[in-house]
């Protein structure tokens, strides 16, 4: 009998929309919470900054996790957790979801055999163990598997792909069971070292604060790059959402934490304008977007936009009187939003109703992915890992 000095964990790598994550069945995992972690941690090589004993690429987009399993829920196929995974820190967030890495973990169960390929378009009901509610995912599937191929263009991904609609319109109220957490368009608060400020608070897959863009002193067309310099802004931005996160939405002692939550994220909008992806390059034409849109990612500007976020912009683009709609002027309360961020534009399709409970209720927020599975096979953990101190 042959000792092995490590453990193999079947493990699968996607790039899904923008980011890239690691997809495992969460039944091939320890049972137990802290032991799961400690192993998915080797998985990815946290913490250190280059990630470079494990699999995980260094970078926020690239340092992120899907937990899937079959559910036991009638209302549901499967269950899904997603963790953004601390590259410098053995920690792993739980509380958000990330749209990106949603858009795989359907076509991730099609391919292992958690839900059954049906033809031409597979709809999985995907429950998320983050906030508690379901979101629906349609997969073009083609014999029997998620099709790869087509004409869909995802800007911040090379080429194209086929074209994966994940439908979120019931994952409004994740903390509070509100749309708008506060009932109100628009609040006023007051922020450590800046004093007051406007903001709208939408909670759509994740809670999301919006501010204008010329309220902080900036244009709303800024690169990461340009952006990640102004660390005074970046400390402003940081303080809201330390303000929000406590007094508004309940998070206890969040702001005392070692390393913070992502969620509550916070953006700043601007009406459409020109400016250049920082990606291609390229211009951006005005006219081509209806708002332009910058998202606070564990302290720097997210490179391209978040899924989960770009829903939460194209509801508050349309619900009358918020930050956001005052950018992009809308009179109708349903429109495709084309949200110009800093690697392209990303559409959303957005629609609010009015509302029994609240002003306002969302009726539907849908958005597109391309999804590549990229690779695979096993990862091996050292032994030592699967012994809690």
């Amino acid at each position: 009998m042959t000792f092995s000095e490590q453990e193999r964990i079947y493990t699968v790598i996607m790039r899904s929309g923008t980011s890239k994550g690691i997809y495992l069945n969460e039944n091939d995992l320890p049972q137990d919470q802290e032991l799961r972690d400690k192993v998915i941690l080797s998985l990815f090589g946290s913490p250190d900054p280059r990630q470079i004993d494990g699999l995980g690429g260094a970078e926020p987009l690239t340092s992120k996790l899907a937990l899937v399993a079959p559910s036991n829920r009638p209302d549901a196929d499967i269950d899904y957790t997603f963790g953004q995974v601390e590259i410098n820190k053995p920690v792993i967030h739980y509380s958000g979801l990330c749209g990106n890495i949603s858009a795989g973990v359907a076509p991730y169960a099609i391919e292992e055999g958690l839900v059954k390929a049906v033809e031409p378009v597979t709809s999985v009901r995907v429950y998320s163990t983050n906030n508690g509610q379901i979101f629906v995912t349609e997969v073009p599937v083609k014999n029997g598997k998620p099709q790869v191929l087509g004409d869909y263009a995802l800007d911040g991904v090379p080429g194209t792909g086929a074209k994966i609609n994940i439908d979120m319109s019931t994952t409004s109220g994740t903390v509070k069971g509100l749309l708008l957490p506060t009932r109100n368009v628009r609040d006023k608060i007051d922020v450590a070292g800046f004093g007051e400020i406007e903001i709208s608070l939408i909670d759509v897959v994740n809670p999301c604060i919006f501010v204008r863009a010329a309220d902080l002193g900036l244009r709303g067309d800024e690169s990461p790059a340009e952006f990640n310099k102004n660390a005074q802004t970046i400390v402003v931005l940081e303080n809201i959402r330390a303000k929000v996160a406590e007094e508004i939405l309940g998070f206890k002692g969040w702001s005392q934490a070692e390393v913070r939550d992502p969620n509550p994220f916070i953006a700043f909008v601007s009406p459409a304008k020109s400016y250049i992806n920082h990606l291609t390059k390229e211009e951006v034409a005005a006219d081509d977007v209806d708002i332009l849109s910058r998202v606070l990612f564990l302290g720097g500007m997210h490179q391209t936009h978040p899924g989960s976020i770009s829903c939460v912009v194209g509801a508050a683009a349309v619900i009358p009187g918020t930050i956001a709609n005052e950018a992009s002027g809308f009179k109708e309360m349903a429109k495709t939003v084309r949200i110009g961020h800093p690697g392209g534009i990303i559409e959303v399709e957005a629609a609010v109703e009015k509302g029994e409970k609240e002003a306002y209720q969302l009726t539907r927020a849908v958005y597109s992915r391309t999804v590549r599975r990229l690779m695979d096979g096993y990862a091996y953990v050292p032994q030592t890992i699967f012994a809690l101190e």
